[in-house]
């Protein structure tokens, strides 16, 4: 099947390859299975690409949960299991998926928004991920009240503190146990350099407020779901568009995250990326569509990745991917 060069009308993501002289992306074996198990969420997020919030009634069952874990015991190459929503803690099946992983011997992420651990009845979530020794990747988009609360709601800021705080008392950031911070810009502009915001953020977060954290994680907002439509509504949207065409970087595509992972949807189905899951664009391959048409992961080798012009996204500037920057 050849690779979708639209996803939603825009310039063409392959025709750019091409004039660069980059071949059609094809994944390697993949590392890395992203499990996306729902879009309930606590919060409501300006930016969310996910377009989650509190009355959103997708999560992933039992059985579906029960099937990542039979994939994944049949994939030895795959070495983490990265959770996300959605607040993945919501879903009834998450302790199940963060132990079984575990029990495997696979390194697990959990991609938070820290303020679930505040929400009534879920006390128990920091010393779980103690426990359970996951890697935590924390939205804050700022180090200021007024930024994070403009773009996360209303004392959004406040309580993300008090997870910190608590997150650092239970041994997370400077340690065995990693606390990543992930940043992503106020509005339709590309991130600042990585490395120097990391360093403002740790001396702003540690001089107001006693908190620590490893790395920040840089990425860009995708012009898709509730993103896109902020675009569209301030009438910005070709212009944020032409923003991420005309920085395309040629050196961030080896590296784009889709080459080495495999997302699987709430309700099992397979996708190239978070960003096609989420734009419902199936897997470029065509030999599996769920993850009960597949066993070992590596099947999916050499397979052609599905692209559209959201792609330019993940490509400009310094890149973009789960992982923060690229290049």
């Amino acid at each position: 099947m050849a690779a979708i060069s639209e996803s939603v009308s825009g310039p063409n993501f392959e025709a750019t390859l091409a004039r660069h002289g980059i071949d059609t992306l094809t994944r390697k074996s993949p590392s890395t299975l992203q499990v996306n198990v729902g879009k309930l969420c606590n919060q409501a997020c300006h930016h969310c690409h996910v377009d989650a919030g509190p009355k959103r009634t997708e999560r992933m069952t039992r059985a579906t949960a029960e099937r990542v874990l039979e994939v994944l015991v049949a994939s030895p190459r795959v070495e983490t299991v990265d959770l996300t929503g959605g607040a993945p803690e919501l879903n009834p099946n998450f302790s199940m998926l963060v132990e079984q992983s575990r029990a495997l011997g696979r390194k697990v992420i959990v991609r938070c928004n820290l303020t679930v651990t505040q929400e009534p009845g879920m006390e128990w979530l920091v010393d779980f991920y103690r426990r359970s020794n996951v890697e935590l990747v924390c939205s804050l988009p700022c180090y200021t009240a007024e930024n994070t609360d403009r773009q996360r709601g209303s004392g959004v800021f406040d309580k993300s503190i008090a997870a910190l705080r608590q997150l650092n008392e239970a041994g997370f950031a400077g340690g065995d146990l990693r606390l990543d911070l992930v940043y992503n810009p106020i509005g339709a502009s590309l991130p600042p350099p990585q490395a120097e915001l990391e360093a403002r953020y740790h001396d702003e977060l540690a001089s107001n407020f006693g908190v620590v954290f490893d790395r920040l994680l840089t990425i860009t907002n995708m012009p898709i779901a509730r993103f896109a439509n902020q675009l569209r509504a301030t009438g910005s949207d070709s212009a944020y568009m032409s923003l991420l065409v005309n920085h395309f970087n040629p050196a961030t595509v080896d590296a784009l995250m889709c080459r080495d992972l495999l997302s699987v949807g709430w309700d099992g189905r397979l996708y190239d990326c978070d960003f096609n899951q989420m734009l419902e664009i199936p897997l470029g391959a065509t030999a599996a569509a769920t993850i009960w048409d597949l066993d070992d992961v590596g099947e999916l080798a050499g397979a052609r990745i599905a692209t559209g012009s959201h792609c330019f996204g993940c490509t400009a500037g310094a890149g973009s991917s789960c992982r923060g920057a690229i290049a």
